[in-house]
């Protein structure tokens, strides 16, 4: 698709008039600009209701529920009456129209069509004469075309997408945008001595990986690591998972695939940040060689962990991730992101991904992100009273608590000990938000949630 800014329309091509209630016209009873109504004024003008007062997100919604509504049947051309809103308005508009396109029928041999618009049609952007807003087409391009990839990364089955396959997605990606990419293979994990990496990998034949990119600009005041669960199928070892639900578990590397994501469109957009992305990969299978409950494991920063439950496996791969990023890259700032626990949905449901760090300062900055992009956080506590709850007897830690209460903050807790007390760390628990039910896709589907959530926070902290 191709975007572009126009001051006049000429030709008759199909026009789209976004409406807020307030602003409503006037000779027009029947049309209310209630959120997301249409009216066809004629046969090419669609007026579109944006609702009261809408804030940024829903737009982003609003076009994107329009334009999937009807892929298969737009015109190759379009006008979108940008007159009168804000370049962040703009932004969010284009965001959704091209998430409208995303085709999810990724290995059918015979898919349903979609119209040619989202491939090689023309989006026209109708704004004021004063106005240019061709850095904000580019941008929200080159994002929403990172989300989409980011959601084939989340909606590939297993063997589309092995621990080798994130890495060379990687590979790809630095060639193409210019940021470095090291890829440890298992003999290299096997000298670093990423011990707990490789333990939950041991009942798989498939190799794990661990991924470092680095973007790095020649002038940037900070160092941003982000570490992310890169499980690319998780049947939960020994402690094995229910048959029913097992084939969602594809979507367990959600954490590794925003920390690919982000770095790409850090590379693309050219933010001034050097921004480190550290991706522990394995799979989580079963076989006699499997890691069983109650080994006790090294891990890479010299802590031994009693594994009490192999369907922990995800901060046990993030624990030396945590650590590499740590002591090697000494960042400003450590994120990690993962699809982590049950315990955060049954906390918070499908509305927010939860939020735990020790600094008040990082957790103010994410969550304005989040309430700015719509992908939101919420604040769970670290406190130290939790820290008898990881307590072993015969090792420096165990990885569950066995109880069914303060799950994802236990597992937070359990991570905090491999950042070497790093004041500025957060853990993002993303379970319930990676990959859900949407009306976007007939069935669970990866949303891409933390590439705007990320880019915001790191647009803000190079603005200050």
């Amino acid at each position: 698709m191709q975007i572009k800014q126009i001051q006049e329309v000429e030709d008759e091509i199909l026009i789209i008039k976004p409406f807020e209630q307030d602003f409503a016209p006037q000779n027009q009873a029947m049309f209310k600009a209630e959120k997301g109504e249409l009216w066809w004024f004629s046969s090419k003008e669609l007026w579109l209701g944006l609702g009261k007062n809408p804030k940024l997100p829903a737009i982003t919604r609003i076009f994107r529920s329009l334009f999937f509504k009807r892929k298969d049947r737009w015109d190759e051309q379009i006008v979108l009456d940008a007159r009168g809103f804000e370049s962040e308005w703009v932004e969010n508009a284009v965001n959704g129209i091209m998430l409208g396109g995303y085709n999810i029928q990724l290995y059918k041999s015979d898919p349903k069509p979609i119209s040619d618009f989202f491939s090689k049609g023309t989006l026209w952007i109708l704004t004021d004469v004063s106005i240019s807003i061709e850095s904000v087409i580019s941008k929200a391009s080159k994002m929403s075309i990172v989300q989409m990839r980011i959601m084939n990364l989340m909606n590939a089955p297993g063997n589309y997408k092995t621990p080798a396959r994130l890495a060379e997605w990687a590979i790809n990606s630095g060639a193409e945008n210019g940021y470095y990419v090291t890829v440890f293979d298992k003999p290299k994990l096997e000298e670093l001595g990423m011990y707990a990496l490789l333990s939950v990998s041991k009942g798989s034949d498939v190799p794990p990986v661990m991924i470092i990119t680095e973007y790095a600009p020649e002038n940037y005041q900070k160092t941003i690591a982000l570490v992310g669960k890169g499980v690319t199928f998780d049947t939960g070892g020994i402690s094995i998972k229910a048959a029913a639900s097992m084939h969602l578990m594809k979507s367990d590397m959600g954490g590794a695939a925003v920390v690919l994501g982000m770095v790409e469109l850090a590379a693309q957009l050219k933010l001034p940040v050097r921004l480190i992305g550290v991706i522990p990969s394995t799979e989580n299978c079963v076989d006699g060689s499997s890691t069983k409950p109650g080994d006790v494991i090294q891990s890479y920063s010299g802590k031994t962990i009693e594994v009490i439950d192999t369907d922990a496996e995800g901060r046990l791969i993030l624990a030396d991730g945590l650590s590499y990023a740590v002591r090697q890259f000494k960042p400003d700032v450590v994120i990690d992101l993962a699809t982590l626990t049950g315990s955060v949905i049954q906390t918070l449901g499908y509305e927010a991904a939860g939020l735990f760090t020790p600094s008040d300062k990082l957790a103010e900055d994410l969550a304005k992100a989040g309430d700015t992009t719509g992908e939101r956080l919420w604040r769970l506590p670290v406190w130290d009273e939790y820290k008898e709850e990881i307590s072993s007897d015969i090792a420096d830690l165990k990885n569950y608590h066995g109880k069914p209460l303060a799950g994802a903050i236990v597992a937070a807790k359990f991570l905090e000990v491999f950042t070497d007390e790093h004041p500025e760390w957060a853990h993002l628990d993303i379970a319930g938000m990676a990959f859900g039910d949407t009306e976007f896709a007939p069935g669970r589907a990866g949303t891409a949630y933390g590439i705007r959530l990320l880019y915001q926070y790191l647009s803000n902290l190079t603005a200050s």
